[in-house]
């Protein structure tokens, strides 16, 4: 017996007791405590934990996730899925089962019904729902002449659909929900299940309505409406079971098409209100006018002064104006503002320092190339005094400072072409090259004055990433050269078959005569500087693109990492140097000339004719339309949307900067140079912060914000002018390490370049594909169409540019223009305009 207490209070009114209460106060020895077990199940290999009266205690992971509506105007696969599913989708009209369990084992039965071969669209209807109208389509795999059916395994899907056997929680759903400002709701009377498995070889869409509203679960208690999508487990992108799963969801959203569907008497009265419904929601949201982004190119400043000046006083020079009034008020703070932003000290550094030997390497590199063809009259020292002088007045006057100037391939290309039609016509090279390039800054300096920058407009991202894979081909293509060089120059010399004859014959055992031994045994054989060069050029390329990938890795910390990443390219080549000039100090490996002349010497054009000067004004012109292409090419990817720029555009400003540089350089012989390719979009994703996001299994990196400095160019262009100081520690830089620097800027300019993106799809299974704008918006045959059309206007702009035919490469320039006209004029007719927008346009 427990004790029991009785509880008493005196009444207020009076001095008696009153009883209040009567009852068993529980002891703490009385409480009885709930008993659980711990077991181990060897079928899961997972613990249970059970309670005593039988119960199972598991836990079960929610995650809910905003999914878009379906666009049916752009996105090509919701017309298509629609069209194609609804008439040959498993509809059940009416049906009565009041179970998700029994109502998802009709369907996967009717499903593998549906995929027999030869099945009549006529079947009795099952005897748990004898009031439904079923309709049943032939859904023999379609692409199997053998007539193969799906091997379903119905036990393995619906283990698949809910969490486990013992929780039935449907593991994959979609479902709307309703938003007010002030509350938000589940959209309870429809639901869209989605389940993939592995036994099945192509989608499935079955859709039930239900005779009665039906209790599904706490957040679908009044369910009139079951969508269910089967999906093979590897599928395309835009086909898997979410896409599709969204396609219809999109649909039943629309509380007046449900509406309508109760009133469906028939399943093909309820199939036409699907399709005409899908066919007004596509007219309506193609009616609709979408706000495109804004062309890097146009003009959106409505200053109402700078608009007057530009119709009544100054015309010309308006398109400048306008450049400097959105630059100019930002000019002081490109100087300081980095400082106040989170890690820019730390940027300004790495980026200096990365800029420092990105842009001193390949001057080196293009150095070597002029001095060869020019015998020396546009040296390397000269090349790295340009590069530094170029570099620190651009830096200063610019309108668009994280563009880097530089000379490039197609310059290079056309000094050579200068220096072989003096040598044919007997002309100084030295001023003939200046006239051009005097020529050449005449005719920018009209281009900017006009702003005829305006005209790039008309070139579109696929224009200019043609030219910048062209570039990446022009650094491979150079350094494969020069790799194929010393292996003739080294290898396979008549030397070194003389020494394999020689050790053939004495592992023969045969006799040597003293002249074999004597004469050409005393000449080097030097394959080891070959292989020791091919090594450091691709050990450069592996550690460069290790390092720069190394943010990716799970190793160090993540500040670590990015450290690591910043400086990927002086590491790379400060290793490879200290192991190709110490490790291997016994191997002669190739460096490049050094020689102290004078690097500022004026011309006098002492001999010029006046043939010669209207001769050099159509080189001008053609150079000036290269610069004009490659300077305004790079600033439109610099100021590409993608990269969230603040401070506003300066094609103009740029421009004009570029032809008083370029004018300058003329003068004293040095190389020309303008905004390279693919130096300026690396140099924006060192100041860039990014974030990695995932998008349906696939990592998409995207810049979050970009630091806009004059500091980091400036910096790393002094260093430069300081180098030249330190000609003969630069000459310790073996020419491998150099080659490999074009590789790894060639390597690593491929990323974010949908061109190339597009080539890998070629070779890509259709499940692996990205989830990019482009796969949802264009049909696969379509992107490998653009795709081909875009190699093939590669392949004729690596044509002219190394074909060893003289004049051809004159014709680059003129190719740039042509390929803007064959977008805008031929294109469309080969390819619809809609989906030229969607794979062309800027992001």
């Amino acid at each position: 017996m427990h004790r029991t207490d009785s509880s008493f209070r005196r009444h207020p009114g009076g001095g008696s007791l009153r009883r209040f209460s009567f009852r068993r106060k529980p002891t703490r020895e009385s409480i009885q405590e709930p008993s659980s077990t711990w077991s181990f199940n060897n079928e899961s290999n997972e613990w249970q934990l059970l309670r005593e009266d039988g119960a199972h205690i598991q836990l079960v992971y929610n995650k809910s996730e905003h999914i878009p509506l379906k666009d049916f105007a752009a996105e090509i696969r919701g017309g298509k899925d629609i069209k194609e599913f609804i008439l040959s989708a498993l509809v059940l009209l009416d049906v009565q089962d009041t179970s998700i369990w029994d109502l998802m084992e009709i369907i996967l039965r009717r499903i593998k019904q549906t995929s027999i071969p030869n099945t009549t669209t006529a079947a009795s209807p099952s005897s748990t729902i004898p009031t439904a109208t079923t309709t049943m389509i032939s859904n023999t795999v379609s692409g199997n002449s053998s007539g193969h059916r799906e091997n379903l395994n119905i036990e393995e899907i619906k283990q698949a659909l809910f969490v486990n056997d013992r929780v039935r929680i449907l593991a994959k759903t979609l479902q709307a929900t309703t938003a007010t400002e002030t509350n938000w709701t589940y959209d309870q009377s429809w639901l869209a299940i989605m389940c993939t498995s592995p036994s099945i070889l192509k989608r499935h869409v079955a859709i039930a309505r239900l005779k009665n509203p039906c209790n599904f679960g706490r957040n679908c208690q009044e369910a009139r409406f079951i969508v269910f999508i089967l999906s093979p487990m590897k599928e395309k992108g835009t086909k898997n079971f979410l896409e599709t799963g969204r396609t219809f969801a999109t649909i039943f959203a629309d509380i007046e098409l449900r509406a309508k569907l109760l009133k469906a008497t028939t399943q093909q009265e309820f199939i036409s209100i699907i399709d005409k419904h899908t066919d007004n929601l596509m007219e309506q949201q193609t009616s609709v006018a979408r706000n495109s982004l804004p062309d890097p190119f146009d003009d959106i400043n409505n200053n109402s002064d700078l608009l007057k000046v530009k119709t009544y006083y100054c015309p010309i020079l308006s398109d400048i104006c306008m450049d400097l009034s959105r630059r100019l008020p930002h000019y002081f703070s490109d100087y300081y503002d980095i400082f106040k932003t989170h890690h820019g000290s730390q940027k300004v550094v790495s980026t200096a320092v990365f800029l420092y030997f990105a842009c001193l390497l390949p001057s080196i590199a293009f150095g070597v190339l002029n001095s060869q063809v020019t015998n020396d009259q546009i040296s390397v020292p000269k090349a790295v005094a340009s590069q530094c002088l170029g570099g620190l007045f651009f830096s200063i006057f610019a309108g668009q400072p994280l563009i880097v100037v530089m000379t490039t391939a197609p310059l290079t290309l056309y000094v050579k072409v200068i220096c072989i039609l003096c040598t044919w016509y007997r002309l100084d090279f030295r001023e003939t090259y200046a006239l051009v390039g005097l020529w050449n800054s005449f005719f920018l300096i009209i281009f900017s004055f006009f702003g005829v920058s305006k005209v790039m407009k008309w070139s579109t991202r696929s224009t200019e990433e043609i030219f910048a894979l062209f570039v990446s081909v022009a650094f491979l293509v150079d350094a494969s050269a020069h790799v194929f060089q010393n292996f003739v120059g080294n290898y396979s010399t008549p030397a070194c078959k003389h020494y394999d004859d020689y050790w053939k014959l004495r592992r023969m055992n045969e006799s040597i005569s003293v002249n074999t031994t004597g004469d050409f045994l005393d000449e080097p054989c030097s394959r080891d500087s070959s292989l020791l060069y091919i090594l450091l050029t691709l050990g450069t390329v592996w550690l460069g693109t290790f390092l720069y990938k190394f943010k990716q890795t799970p190793y160090l910390t993540s500040a670590k990492r990015e450290l690591l990443a910043d400086y990927a390219l002086p590491v790379s080549v400060i290793v490879m140097s200290l192991i190709g000039s110490l490790l291997f100090s016994q191997i002669n490996l190739q460096s490049f000339p050094v020689n102290h002349e004078p690097l500022f010497v004026l011309v006098r054009f002492k001999s010029v004719t006046f043939k010669q000067i209207i001769a050099t004004g159509g080189l001008g012109f053609s150079l000036s339309l290269l610069m004009f292409l490659d300077q305004n090419i790079a600033g439109a990817i610099v100021n590409s949307p993608a990269n969230k720029l603040k401070k506003g555009k300066a094609f103009h400003v740029d421009l004009f900067v570029i032809a008083i540089l370029n004018g300058w350089l003329s003068l004293f012989g040095l190389t020309w140079m303008h905004g390279a390719l693919p130096l300026s979009p690396l140099h924006v994703k060192a100041l860039a912060d990014t974030e990695e996001r995932v998008e349906q299994g696939h990592i998409q990196s995207v810049i979050v914000k970009v630091r806009e400095t004059r500091i980091t160019v400036l910096l790393s262009h002094i260093l430069i002018g300081l180098s030249l100081f330190m000609r003969d520690i630069l000459k310790q830089i073996p020419m491998p390490v150099l080659d490999g620097l074009f590789l790894y800027l060639a390597l690593t300019s491929l990323d974010g370049n949908q061109l190339f993106e597009r080539v890998t799809l070629f070779f890509t299974e259709q499940a692996a594909y990205p989830p990019n704008h482009y796969i949802r918006q264009v049909p696969q045959r379509k992107i490998h169409l653009f795709t081909f059309l875009q190699l093939i206007q590669l392949f004729i702009l690596c044509f002219l540019g190394f074909s060893p035919i003289l004049y051809t490469k004159l014709v680059l320039p003129i190719w740039l223009v042509v390929m803007v006209a064959f977008r805008y004029r031929i294109l469309p007719k080969i390819i619809a305009t809609k989906y030229l927008r969607a794979l062309d346009q800027r992001l």
